[in-house]
């Protein structure tokens, strides 16, 4: 038997498996105003009946500034907040946790979505629907606009609207709020030394560098209470030499932790194009490990993990407490559940529409094929 489908209980959530969904940009908001639709009640919908514990929704701005690009979801109005509860309502029915991952792009936003616009990349000028940037420091992500650098004040008003994003989560019925602080965007620049030249509070050391993670995951807490489980992701490795790397990671998920964090999403690289990547299926699995057992604290994996035996193999051998899914996931929504039946766990919570789709057990065969 595998642990894959034993429940786990953070804070005063119960997730029922630990095969969670990762956080996917769909860049589908036609209408540019960040309010999810018909889209994400259907795609987040349908791994919810699939039977995923966890679905997190994908990274949804704090504020307009911060999205990616105009397609974003976001989560900075009430409009935005009534458009996730429907969906928020709808995976509830079918016994998913659903979490949210809160978001701002720095010196990456304001970009091309990844479709459409005759594939033009880069940042998008004010004719097109772009918006000035902002970033640590005056450093441009490669092929992008230079970036304002923050003075304190702007910092000040960036964790605020994390903390009022959090806020409005909570109020649209996300049991799990994440901070998005990887991949290259704002946080994450403020972590990194490639990105980071700052030498005011904010820049410097690793103490400097972290404070604003470390004020953002706080403020959250104080905000949401002590029931609402706090998720952290963070890009492990920069992947270069004189970047962010796992050692400063797990020291810096050790301090998130005491002010309130409780699990951490671990992924890695976006600071910089360009990079080589040594990926390959569950490449991503020894960072997760490595800051798991040096932080002593929740971690889950994620990057190509595509069969049921492999996720089962993480959690089970203790590299990492669950595992995230993302492109295996959206090609099959009902992953988990098919995991589930290949590795033997008979689980509870087939969705009854589809349970003449699970080959029944011997003594079910004739009843199974003569019921319509």
């Amino acid at each position: 038997m595998t642990s894959l489908f034993d429940p786990i209980v953070i804070r005063d959530v119960v997730i029922r498996n630990r095969l969670w969904v990762a956080p996917m940009c769909q860049y589908t908001i036609l209408e540019w105003d960040g309010v999810p639709r018909e889209w994400h009640l259907v795609h987040l919908g349908a791994m919810a009946a699939g039977g995923a514990g966890l679905i997190i929704a994908e990274a949804s701005a704090v504020s307009p500034e911060g999205r990616i690009s105009p397609a974003d979801t976001g989560i900075w109005n009430t409009d935005q907040l009534e458009g996730w509860k429907r969906v928020v309502d709808f995976a509830h029915t079918q016994g998913a946790a659903m979490g949210i991952q809160l978001a701002h792009a720095g010196r990456k936003a304001s970009t091309f979505p990844d479709w459409g616009h005759d594939g033009r990349q880069g940042t998008m000028v004010k004719e097109e629907g772009g918006w000035p940037t902002v970033g640590p420091s005056g450093l441009s992500y490669p092929g992008h606009a230079v970036p304002t650098a923050l003075d304190v004040a702007g910092i000040h008003k960036i964790v605020d609207e994390f903390i009022a994003a959090a806020e409005r989560a909570v109020r649209a019925g996300f049991d799990v709020i994440e901070i998005h602080a990887a991949h290259g965007y704002l946080v994450h620049q403020f972590l990194s030394p490639i990105s980071n030249d700052r030498t005011d509070a904010y820049g410097g050391s690793l103490e400097n560098r972290a404070r604003l993670l470390l004020q953002i995951v706080a403020g959250i807490r104080g905000a949401i209470g002590e029931g609402t489980p706090l998720v952290v992701r963070l890009s492990a490795t920069d992947y270069l030499d004189n970047g962010w790397d796992e050692i400063q990671t797990a020291t810096v998920a050790e301090w998130a932790a005491e002010v309130g964090a409780d699990v951490f999403d671990i992924s890695s690289g976006g600071i910089v194009s360009g990079v080589p990547i040594p990926v390959a299926p569950g490449y991503q699995v020894p960072l997760a490990a490595f800051v798991k057992e040096s932080a002593h604290v929740i971690t889950t994996s994620v990057g190509l993990i595509t069969t049921s035996a492999q996720a089962a193999e993480i959690v089970d051998s203790g590299k990492a407490d669950a595992v995230m899914m993302g492109r295996e996931i959206s090609r099959d929504p009902h992953f988990p559940l098919r995991a589930a039946h290949e590795l033997g766990v008979d689980v509870g919570y087939w969705p009854p529409q589809y349970v003449r789709t699970h080959w029944p057990k011997v003594g079910q065969v004739e009843s199974a094929f003569n019921d319509g």
